[in-house]
This record gives structure tokens, C-alpha cells and sequence, in this order.
């Protein structure tokens, strides 16, 4: 396989303004999320005036950003102003506050206003089943569910994922997110059960080359950097 027949749209993931326009310079980079996490490493205290920049410089994909209280009522208002800020925007909204209880409610509530929503942190299939009963019929939105962390508790997330897909399929409206890749090999199994999303960090999209590379050869090359290095190294016995 090489990365021209991925048939799974790519989005970056990132916080980072000089990364992400590196890549929207790649046509094959159809979308864009971020979260407070991600801005937080990279040292961003104004949220509204990066989302703005971001804006302004890639009007033309969509991109996410999430709300950060933890009150539902204040979490419906940043959604609403965050929707504001054009229309490529995707509010993300966590699928529960930190106390557990459930977003749904909301959810439902800002697609019947027309919010295109990217509900995430999902991890279980109840919360898929509960998501696409709120969302169905409303506005394009996406299920993001977090198949890197449920493969961080030894659960094969395939299966899973593939399940989270029959629930969503008969609604057109709503897209699967595979979130929190691990390496290159989610990329492919995320398009090889027809997944609609991949998020990427840049570290592993910048592994795409190697897609379809000859092993035999990888062997070599890795054989080759050993002793390149252990001869730089300056090492005797």
C-alpha cells in the first residue's frame, strides 16, 4: 500500500501554528483538531486569538477546537461563540464533564442550533450508541472515539471501532473519528474497516513515506545506521 491509496481522510493534530500550516500545504491533509492539552504544550494563553489566527490562515478545512468548562451551561456558551468563529469551525465537546455526567443532552441541544459538533473522549460503545441517537439528522458532526487509549488497555480497538461504525452507518450525517493513533500501522487499519478520520500528530504523518516500503531493505538500512553510529561513536574493544 502506499499513502495515494488511503481512501481515509487525514487530519493533523496539532497546536502548533507553523506545524499545522506545514501541513495544509499538503493536499492530502483534508482537516484539522486541537485541544487544550495540545495548546498548553506549546505554551498558548489566548485562546481565542490563536483559533483566530489558525482561522484565518486555513479558511478552507475543517478544524476543532473544544470547549474547556466544565459546567454544561458554560460549556453550551463557549460552544456557541466558538461556532461563531467561521464556518469550518467544529466545536468539540467532550462526551462527559469531569464528574461523569453525560453531554448528550447537550449535544443534542447544539445540533438542533446547527452547531457541527466533534464529540470526543469517546471510548466506549454505549457512549457511540448515545452520541449517534442525539446527533442523527442534524447537522455534519463527528464521533470521535479514542481508539489509541483503549489499545493502551490491551484491547484490541479494531473490533471495536468496527462496531462503532455499524451503530453511526446509517446516519450520513455523522463521520467516525479513529483518535489517538500510535504508529503508522492505526492509518491503515483505520482505512481498511472504512473508518471516515484519522487525527495524526505530525510525527507520525511524517512516516507516510514509508507506506508499501520493502522490509528487506528497511532491515539494510537499519543494519547500515548501527554502524554508521557505532563508527562515529569512535567505539574498540
Amino acid at each position: 500500500m502506499k499513502s495515494s491509496d488511503l481512501k481515509i481522510k487525514l487530519f493533523a493534530d496539532g497546536a502548533d501554528l507553523k506545524g499545522m500550516l506545514q501541513m495544509y500545504a499538503q493536499p492530502w491533509i483534508q482537516g484539522f483538531t486541537t485541544n487544550p492539552t495540545l495548546m498548553r504544550k506549546v505554551g498558548i494563553s489566548d485562546y481565542a486569538a490563536f483559533a483566530k489566527q489558525v482561522l484565518e490562515a486555513i479558511p478552507d478545512r475543517p478544524i476543532s477546537f473544544e470547549v474547556f468548562a466544565d459546567e454544561f451551561p458554560e460549556m453550551e456558551r463557549q460552544a456557541l461563540k466558538i461556532a461563531e468563529w467561521g464556518p469550518n469551525v467544529y466545536v468539540k465537546i467532550p462526551i462527559t464533564n469531569t464528574r461523569r455526567d453525560s453531554s448528550v443532552d447537550l449535544a443534542h441541544r447544539l445540533a438542533c442550533r446547527g452547531v457541527k459538533l466533534n464529540v470526543t473522549a469517546i471510548l466506549t460503545l454505549d457512549q457511540v450508541r448515545d452520541i449517534t441517537a442525539a446527533l442523527a439528522g442534524g447537522p455534519s458532526a463527528n464521533v470521535s472515539v479514542f481508539a489509541g487509549r483503549i489499545a493502551d488497555t490491551g484491547v484490541d480497538p479494531v473490533a471495536h471501532m468496527q462496531k462503532a461504525l455499524e451503530i453511526m452507518t446509517p446516519h450520513s450525517n455523522l463521520e467516525l473519528i479513529w483518535a489517538s493513533p500510535r504508529e503508522l500501522l492505526n492509518i491503515v487499519q483505520a482505512d481498511a474497516i472504512g473508518c471516515h478520520i484519522i487525527t495524526v500528530t505530525n510525527d507520525i504523518l511524517a512516516k507516510l513515506n514509508l507506506l508499501g516500503k520493502d522490509i528487506a531493505d528497511y532491515s539494510l538500512e537499519t543494519v547500515q545506521m548501527f554502524h554508521r553510529d557505532a563508527t562515529a561513536s569512535g567505539f574498540t574493544l
